[in-house]
């Protein structure tokens, strides 16, 4: 949420920021912040001056009334229309904050000063790992029909396209993956793990920056007014929401598996065959809490823990620092991790690493108190997937697929899996005379 006291103190600055987005709409949107905020300002001034022009004449009325007895009528009238004007100030204060809040939701986060300028062409690509074979080969949704392992059709039969559905050993691969980077991620890089709810309230999807901006992206049940996580960010980061947390204890690290549900309403048409873009997917989230002072450095390390599940996987991957006119809503500044899956000849992200810096604090009310007795700050929250599973899965089979049609698999997956490869179902025997 926009900090209203720094956009009150450096304006301009605040103003650039956001135009770094892209965004010409911001612009009109933060004029009317300006004057939606000057508006508020005003209101409590003249309800200052009238309050405190109530008491003087409450004092003096009552020295009036113990001296004669009572007011003059005149006066009782003044009286009154002093204590209307009063109420209809701090109604439209009310009314006036109520907007204000409302349209502060609307502000994006600011993008860091080291992202670089302009759109999603401006990303840039900051490291790599391992070699990427030569696009070609089949893509991923051949080999697992082959395999049998996929089942897209009879998925859609049951919930609409974009709702995939595993078999067999592709069940079990997705259940292998999940286990390997929950053990990975609790055992190796300390986080503790959490199985939270998979409907949130309206409140936590706010707080996370979720609502109101996207709410048509969203599940929503009705006539709960819950929500599907889009991601376990969201019950993740709401575990604190109105919380104090103990600064002597961050930071906070979880993780959690959740299924994730995006009905992804402005993405009709783009990239539909295969997994690469669905609408309920497996994910390892992590989430961390932690001192403002240290978020940078905790940035970089969380990133490293989504690298290490593809490094474990065999999966040459990149990372690519987001320019400021590609980022989230929520996001100060993110990493994307793209694996690269020669079957289809593209990058495929499967992380975003995001530091939000204080944005998602300040929405949920999360603060932390420095030392005992000091006044309480807001938290820095972060968070990645570590990973999301059905582009990794796309890259697996094609990064792994042998001229055979059996695909093989990394050696730390082989352990949770049973086998060190997925091979086609014996042909079905013919019936004899």
């Amino acid at each position: 949420m926009i900090d209203l006291k720094a956009l009150r103190a450096a304006p301009e600055q605040v103003r650039a920021a956001l135009a770094r987005r892209g965004d010409a709409g911001l612009a009109r949107l933060m004029d009317e912040i300006d004057a939606l905020d000057a508006r508020r300002r005003d209101i409590a001034t003249q309800l200052d001056q009238l309050k405190a022009e109530r008491n003087a004449a409450a004092r003096a009325d009552a020295q009036v009334v113990k001296e004669k007895g009572a007011l003059a009528p005149a006066v009782i009238e003044q009286r009154k229309d002093l204590g209307l004007r009063i109420v209809r100030l701090e109604h439209d204060q009310r009314d006036t904050e109520s907007v204000l809040f409302a349209k502060s939701l609307l502000v994006p986060n600011l993008p860091l000063p080291e992202l670089p300028d302009g759109d999603a062409t401006h990303n840039r690509v900051v490291r790599t790992w391992g070699e990427p074979a030569p696009a070609g080969g089949r893509p991923h949704w051949e080999i697992a029909e082959q395999l049998g392992i996929l089942d897209l059709a009879r998925g859609a039969k049951v919930a609409g396209s974009g709702f995939p559905l595993f078999l067999g050993a592709g069940a079990r691969l997705v259940r292998a993956l999940l286990n390997l980077m929950l053990d990975l991620h609790t055992r190796a890089h300390g986080y503790l793990e959490v199985q939270p709810p998979l409907a949130v309230r309206r409140d936590s999807m706010t707080g996370t920056g979720q609502l109101p901006k996207f709410e048509d992206e969203a599940y929503r049940i009705m006539p709960d007014d819950l929500f599907l996580v889009p991601t376990a960010e969201v019950p993740l980061t709401n575990m604190h929401r109105d919380e104090i947390l103990d600064g002597a204890r961050l930071p906070l690290a979880y993780t959690a598996y959740t299924p994730c549900f995006r009905r992804e309403a402005g993405a009709a048409g783009k990239d539909t065959r295969g997994l690469l873009r669905v609408h309920q997917f497996d994910k390892v989230e992590l989430v961390r809490f932690t001192r403002p002072d240290d978020s940078a450095a905790e940035h970089e390390r969380l990133t490293t823990h989504a690298e290490e599940v593809l490094k474990k996987l065999g999966l040459p991957y990149r990372v690519t620092l987001l320019a400021a006119g590609d980022l989230g809503f929520a996001s100060a500044k993110t990493y994307d991790l793209e694996v690269w899956a020669p079957g289809v000849g593209q990058w495929l992200e499967v992380s975003s690493s995001s530091t939000f810096t204080d944005f998602q604090a300040r929405r949920a009310g999360i603060r932390f108190r420095p030392r005992a007795g000091e006044k309480p700050e807001f938290v820095h929250t972060l968070n990645a997937s570590g990973v999301a599973l059905p582009r990794t899965v796309a890259a697996l089979l094609e990064v792994g697929q042998q001229p055979d049609g059996s695909v093989t698999l990394p050696a730390a997956v082989a352990p949770y899996f049973g086998a060190d490869r997925l091979v086609p179902p014996a042909p079905a025997a013919s019936g004899g005379a």
